[in-house]
This record gives structure tokens, C-alpha cells and sequence, in this order.
């Protein structure tokens, strides 16, 4: 199956695609910042390169010796709140960062697909609540999207100037077990507290807005399936194509709490700028024979046992 490398395998999307690419048979090499727990599952069955994506001469020795047939690019500062805080450092990190790994397959001569991973922050709002298309219109709604804009455009200048095999994958909001940051282990983490009564109700922010979920297991799929039938120099959005509204997330996971559980909202859970509904079109990825398989209620019930399961 080929050398795979993975930067960014420390992070929740990384080591899931770390493991899936092992089973399918690839000998997968993984960059890594700082060393995470998320790779424990794989950690007998690879060794991670420790490297800072921000260090140019580190990325590039790195892709000179390994020589891999195919790069998934996920190394990023990725949460979008704490991107206000903190906007230089996302840019040095998302736009440096995937800069350093373009110039790094360009100088060692590699003819390899390069799959950089974009977000659906990226796109404009979808005023008329229609799913949103890869030729959609550009808005990002913070600097973590800002960034990543860049990037994605980065990456297919590479394509057109240097013929570089580059395809763009925009996900949505991809959930699972290991995940954090985001609504849906952040509803299920407090959910566990509450049940353990070491917090007496759960924060809630906006539940109106409508958001596109998928599962962790259906979008490693949808990358690796990418890196062998996307069209280089082409943008693929990684969604489900659905649409479900945050208050409906929270109805499902209260409904699998062993205890009543309050809910009061909180005032600073809402973002500065916030999209009132994000579904992406699917119609590209799905035309190369992926569809989702994951139901929503099943990637909420393991997220839910992942936190369990935490001390």
C-alpha cells in the first residue's frame, strides 16, 4: 500500500487516519509536535518523528529520508475560539506550517499526493440555508478559518505552478471518541461530571445553529479514498450532507445520561462571529463511491463512553 505520512498524528483526526491507514495495510509515519495520548493505540506499530511543522530544515530532512507515496497534512492549531487570542500563532502554524511542507515535497523531487486538509470555517454563510459547494464563496468567520483559507489556496497555487498531485479536503465537523474543543464531546464531558457530581449543571451556548456531523471512522475513509481517486488540484468537502441543530445534539446525549441532567446557558460559550447553519454538499466525494455510515446517535453513544472511561 505504500509509505504514508500523517503530520499533525497526535491530534484527534490524525491518529484515528494513523490507525485506519494500518489496517489497510500502508507503513504509516507520523510527524509529532508533542507527544499525545491519542496515539497509544498505534504506538507498537510505529514510531512518531518528533518535529515542529514550523521548523523548515526539520520538515524537510524528514520528507527527504522517508520519501512517502502519499501526505496527509493535518498539523494545525484547529479550534476557531481560541484563534482570537491567539491569531499570529495560528497563522504561523497553519499557513507556515503547510508552507514548510509544500516546499519540502517540492525540493525532494517527490511525485506524491499531498492530501492538505482546509475547513468548512473557510466559506462564507449560506444566506439561503443550502448546502454549501466546494465553488462556494470564501468568508471565514474567525482567524483558525482565516488561516486556513490561506492554506488551502496555498496549496493549490503549488499545484498550478509546480504540477505538485495536491487535493484539498474541507471537513465539516468531524466528532468521535478522543476529540475535544468542540460541542459534541464538550456536551458529553459535562454530562459525565454532572453524573459524577462534581459539577451541578451543564453550560449550554447557541443551540440554534444547524451544523454538518461526521464521524471520525466515515471521514478517515473519505481521506484515504481521496488520496487514490481526487482529482489534484481539486477541493472535495468531507460532510455528512446533514443538517442537525446543536439544541437537537444536546436532546439526544441527555437522553443517555443515567441522571436527570440541568442544563443553564452561558453567556461567554457564544462566539464573537457565529454561522447560524453549516452543511456542506457532498456530491463530489459521494460521486467517487463514499457515503457516511454512521449513524449520529452511534457516534454520540462512544463519544459518551470515551468520557466514562476517563479518570
Amino acid at each position: 500500500m505504500g509509505v504514508c505520512l500523517i503530520t499533525g498524528i497526535g491530534g484527534f483526526l490524525g491518529s484515528h487516519l494513523g490507525e485506519y491507514l494500518l489496517d489497510q495495510g500502508c507503513d504509516v509515519i507520523g510527524i509529532l509536535h508533542r507527544d499525545s495520548s491519542n496515539i497509544d493505540p498505534i504506538r507498537d506499530q510505529m514510531s512518531p518523528l518528533r518535529c515542529d511543522i514550523q521548523d523548515r530544515a526539520c520538515v524537510e530532512g524528514i520528507l527527504r529520508e522517508a520519501r512517502p507515496d502519499v501526505v496527509f497534512h493535518l498539523a494545525a492549531r484547529s479550534l476557531p475560539s481560541p484563534s482570537w487570542d491567539e491569531p499570529e500563532a495560528t497563522f504561523q502554524v497553519n499557513v507556515l506550517g503547510t508552507l514548510n511542507l509544500l516546499e519540502a515535497v517540492r525540493k525532494a523531487g517527490l511525485d506524491a499526493v499531498v492530501v492538505v486538509a482546509g475547513s468548512s470555517s473557510e466559506y462564507a454563510p449560506a444566506l439561503d440555508q443550502a448546502p454549501i459547494r466546494e465553488d462556494h464563496a470564501l468568508m471565514p468567520d474567525s482567524p483558525y478559518g482565516a488561516s486556513k483559507a490561506a492554506s488551502s489556496l496555498l496549496a493549490l497555487l503549488y499545484h498550478r505552478a509546480h504540477r505538485m498531485r495536491v487535493i484539498v479536503v474541507r471537513p465539516f465537523f468531524v466528532i468521535g471518541p478522543r476529540k475535544v474543543g468542540d460541542v459534541c464531546s464538550d456536551f458529553a464531558r459535562q454530562v459525565v461530571a454532572v453524573e459524577r457530581g462534581s459539577q451541578p449543571s451543564l453550560q449550554v451556548g447557541n443551540l440554534e445553529a444547524v451544523r454538518d456531523f461526521l464521524d471520525v471512522a466515515d471521514a478517515v475513509r473519505a481521506l484515504w479514498l481521496l488520496a487514490g481517486k481526487g482529482e489534484p488540484g481539486g477541493v472535495y468537502n468531507v460532510c455528512s450532507g446533514t443538517g442537525t441543530k446543536v439544541g437537537s445534539v444536546l436532546e439526544m446525549i441527555l437522553a443517555m445520561a443515567s441522571r436527570p441532567i440541568p442544563v443553564a446557558q452561558d453567556a461567554s460559550r457564544f462566539r464573537l462571529v457565529d454561522k447560524p447553519f453549516v452543511v456542506g454538499d457532498n456530491s463530489r466525494l459521494r460521486a467517487l463511491g463514499w457515503a457516511p455510515r454512521v449513524a449520529m446517535e452511534q457516534s454520540l453513544v462512544a463519544i459518551l463512553d470515551y468520557w466514562r472511561g476517563q479518570g
